[in-house]
């Protein structure tokens, strides 16, 4: 059987993926090398690195090291295809489980639950968490890494490096080396290093090679030539005797050829393929477009038979073939031996390329693997074929998740084809939207169109796989419509096609009921109608979360939050973010994409309650998950969060440097903007007292206080209000101020009819201070009682703060004359630290005291603490430190009790207090 019965997100397993190869059946011990690695292995070292050049012998050292041990291994041979990091996470799992059967069986329902990048740190951990439970160590073989090109499965691998679990041991061969943190490892003893140097034979390994394992009978003399011109690299050596054979002047031979190892290989397999007979040499040619054979395949691809007996023939001989399993059914050619194959097809055989790579397509096909039948299609050039396969594949490959495997697979295929293949073409603007592409994706539903207002009868047809599909095209197509105008802010058209969805679409069509219900409810936001959006969005949530779309329903949640942080619900918002939350880290023990997002949500509300502790403490919980573990928009999200505690803290310039960089990492999606970042910077701006820079937004944006209000630009509205505001104590006094009521008068009248109480109580609070600067502040109190009574329920605080010292005035002002005393009194108690040019206190600083510790902190207790200054994650800090991540957790508590405190930053405040760091 080519494939595993077991299935990963509807993707089979290859099954010679996770296949150890034996050693020779003769084959030189190379005793000093395995040492080497047994004692790295002995020491607990993390990973043992064999890097080098391709012909050294680094797979065969490594399956002789396993196979001389008592250790269980796991073994993944990895290929091109594994940087695609869903693909890399399915087979490192299921590596794992050939040592442990039971190991991540929870992982597969987490990858199919996620709907765009299912790969999360957190299901390394989960699997991680799982391997220290485990009795026994083992080892994990990546072989052949340097094929990876992919940043994602870098990140991946340095995740597993820094973490890995006492029971296991890495190993990776590769002819480059990984980004890892070499040096380190080094310093740290956590490596075991063999490189091209070692893994030379020496003159005595050589020797043993070629006379006993070749069957060679050398002179010393003819030995030392010719490990001089190999320099002990194996291969050479092999490709060499078998050269050699049959040669009656073998000393004459080796002085024939010298040069570097290109050459030598270029040299040496033209003697090996002349002295073949030609039905071999058209074997080893023709078949060397597989990347793994069997004798089936071969035959198949050959049109002759006796394949399997000719690959056991050529394994006997040692003609570069690596047996890929137990049964030697499978094998592989020897990377290099494989290049100068390809070489000769190409230059004696070229016309029969596209032909043998059409058989291959043919017989994957027949034997259930489409992606290896679309690759040989492809490379053949025999496009329709393709096209045809593709069709068939689509539904496993949405389904596991495979949308950037199924764009490159699109993108290979001429652009005349989409125009007569409706199916194809849509599916492929569906592939372009779920990679965040808008460009092309209108040319391709057009394409399709074509032939749905195309009359009957006519002789030309569109070319499809299955009527159904062809039938299922207008519901797509509608809602790939909606898609596009939402994402330009097309309410109008964003409606009508997400509604002709809904007519079209199967009452238990749950997904496509949910993706227009969402569409039809992120419409409605952005139109300015809230509660209409809120009750709309949810309904496609649920519809998506009963078909089990659970990450989409996570990311969810920070739409639903925002609707209602607009309408100045603060507490729905914050237990939308909980059950999010809550959702991700209840599957099985993993946790689901979107997490980390959830945390950025909490912490922005944490900051408006003015517990600034707190709300860095979610974000650094974000930042501990990973960049991997949140959505696309996580990276801003967190930049834009942190960026506003540090402005509550005063620090206006390390704002203004997160805000710019949350501008180049914003990614758009179909929600509305309607908090600019660059309105955010410009408030920062005016903090700053730097309005003038903040006018000059102002007008290259075009907005004006006379403009028409609208949703969208309410938040620049209200941001321009502050300008005009800040200008006003500058110059032109009447005329700015005048300017900023009006659009005030104008803005609180539009937040009111909306329902957008969070932009009401700003807009409030905004009026209070211009009729405060007019020198009327009987009328200032009629806002900002106003202000004050819908913002307490709610615990709104640095809305108020934030305004700095003539909101405290005006504050003190209203107690003194019985306006909601008990609230306005609470937020100066608040204040009162900004205005001595301090931290404000947090719920946690302000139960300390100044009585020295009962018990003292260790040394290492005081270096973590020195750390907490920092905004290191707590894996982080324990790289720092060279420890593991539960020791610097285990630290973190007793810091916490010792000082009496609750947080990171009031650790910092309590020790600086008390004169500690």
């Amino acid at each position: 059987m080519l494939y595993n019965l077991s299935m990963v997100a509807s993707a089979p397993i290859l099954a010679t993926k996770l296949y150890i190869p034996p050693p020779p059946p003769k084959v030189v011990i190379r005793t000093r090398l395995i040492e080497r690695l047994d004692e790295g292995l002995s020491e607990g070292r993390k990973l043992s690195l064999i890097s080098a050049p391709a012909g050294f012998g680094k797979t065969t050292l490594v399956s002789e090291w396993i196979a001389s041990g008592e250790r269980p291994a796991a073994w993944l041979s990895l290929d091109e295809g594994d940087s695609d990091p869903s693909r890399f996470l399915t087979y490192l799992v299921s590596a794992l489980q050939t040592v442990a059967p039971k190991l991540g069986e929870g992982v597969w329902e987490v990858l199919q639950a996620s709907q765009s990048q299912p790969l999360t740190e957190s299901i390394l951990i989960a699997l991680l968490n799982e391997v220290i439970t485990l009795p026994d160590g083992f080892i994990l073989v990546l072989d052949d890494y340097h094929v990876i090109d992919s940043r994602a499965v870098d990140e991946l691998l340095n995740f597993l490096v820094e973490h890995l679990p006492p029971p296991m041991h890495l190993v990776i061969t590769t002819r480059e080396d990984p980004a890892l943190p070499i040096p380190r490892l080094r310093v740290r003893r956590q490596l075991t290093e063999l490189r091209a140097a070692d893994l030379r034979f020496t003159p005595s390994e050589a020797a043993e090679f070629l006379n006993q394992v070749m069957g060679l009978k050398l002179s010393a003399e003819d030995l030392a030539v010719l490990e001089d011109r190999t320099e002990g690299w194996i291969a050479g050596l092999q490709l060499a005797a078998l050269s050699m054979r049959g040669h009656e002047d073998v000393s004459g031979f080796l002085r024939a050829f010298a040069g570097d190892h290109r050459y030598i290989v270029d040299y040496l397999a033209e003697e090996v393929l002349q002295r073949q007979p030609e039905d071999v040499r058209n074997f080893l040619l023709q078949t060397v477009i597989l990347e793994r054979l069997n004798g089936p395949l071969c035959d198949a691809v050959t049109g002759q038979k006796g394949g399997t007996a000719r690959l056991e023939t050529l394994q006997r001989g040692n003609f570069f073939l690596v047996p890929l399993d137990d049964r030697r059914h499978w094998y592989r050619y020897h990377h290099l031996f494989a290049d100068v194959l390809r070489m000769h097809l190409t230059t004696e055989q070229p016309e029969q390329v596209p032909a043998l790579h059409r058989r291959a397509s043919e017989w994957y096909e027949q034997n259930g693997s489409a992606p290896d039948a679309i690759y040989h299609a492809l490379t053949a050039q025999d496009f329709d074929r393709a096209a045809d396969l593709m069709e068939r594949a689509l539904p496993t490959m949405r389904q596991s998740r495979q949308e950037s495997t199924l764009l490159g697979w699109l993108k290979a295929l001429p652009e005349e084809l989409f125009r007569k293949r409706p199916v194809l073409s849509v599916h492929y603007a569906g592939t372009l939207l779920q990679n965040g592409q808008l460009d092309g994706v209108e040319s391709r539903l057009r394409d399709a169109e074509r032939w749905l207002e195309m009359p009957a009868g006519l002789p030309e047809r569109p070319l499809f796989v299955d009527e159904e599909d062809f039938q299922h095209l207008p519901v797509l197509i509608a809602m790939y419509h909606a898609a596009i105008a939402l994402a330009r802010a097309d309410v109008a058209n964003a409606v009508k096609y997400a509604r002709e969805v809904l007519a079209l679409a199967g009452e238990e069509d749950y997904f496509l009921r949910g993706a227009a219900s969402s569409l039809l409810g992120l419409a409605s936001w952005t139109s300015g109608d809230l509660e209409t959006g809120y009750r709309i969005y949810s309904e496609g949530m649920a519809h998506l979360q009963r078909v089990g779309f659970l990450s989409d329903v996570i990311g969810g949640c920070v739409t639903l939050a925002d609707i209602r942080i607009t309408q100045g619900r603060l507490r729905e918002a914050m237990s939308t973010y909980e059950r999010g939350l809550q959702l991700a880290t209840t599957q099985g023990g993993h946790t689901l994409r979107g997490a980390a997002d959830m945390h950025v949500g909490m912490s922005e509300l944490y900051r408006e309650r003015n517990e600034l502790d707190t709300a860095e403490d979610h974000l650094l919980k974000s930042k501990e998950l990973g960049d991997l573990n949140g959505l696309p928009k996580n990276p801003s999200r967190w930049r834009v969060a942190m960026a506003r505690i540090r402005q509550a803290r005063g620090n206006l310039a390390g704002a203004v440097e997160l805000l710019d960089e949350a501008e180049t990492l914003y990614n758009g999606d179909f929600s509305p903007n309607v908090r600019p970042i660059p309105a955010l910077r410009a408030r920062v701006w005016v903090a700053q007292g730097e309005w003038e820079k903040a006018l000059l937004w102002a007008r290259e944006r075009g907005l004006s206080a006379e403009d028409e209000l609208s949703y969208l630009r309410e938040f620049e509205h209200i941001t321009l209000a502050r300008i005009l505001l800040a200008q006003s104590m500058s110059r032109r006094p009447d005329r700015s101020m005048d300017a900023a009521t009006r659009l005030l008068d104008r803005l609180a009248k539009a937040a009111e009819a909306g329902g957008r109480i969070g932009h009401l109580i700003e807009i409030l609070a905004l009026q209070a201070l211009a009729r405060q600067r007019q020198g009327d502040l009987s009328t200032a109190f009629v806002p900002l009682e106003r202000a004050l009574a819908l913002a307490e329920p709610e615990g709104y605080v640095r809305i108020f703060l934030d305004e700095g010292a003539e909101m405290a005035k005006l504050l003190r002002a209203a107690a003194a004359r019985g306006i909601l005393p008990g609230y306005a009194g609470r937020l100066l108690d608040a204040s009162e630290p900004v205005q001595q040019g301090q931290h404000e206190p947090s719920l946690a600083t302000s139960r300390s005291t100044s009585q020295p510790l009962t018990e003292p902190l260790t040394e290492r207790e005081l270096e973590i603490l020195r750390l907490f200054r920092t905004e290191l994650s707590g894996p982080e800090i324990a790289r720092e430190l060279t420890v593991a991540l539960s020791t610097v957790r285990t630290h973190t508590k007793s810091i916490y009790s010792k000082l009496n405190v609750n947080s990171r930053r009031a650790a910092v405040r309590r020790a600086e207090e008390l004169g500690l760091i």
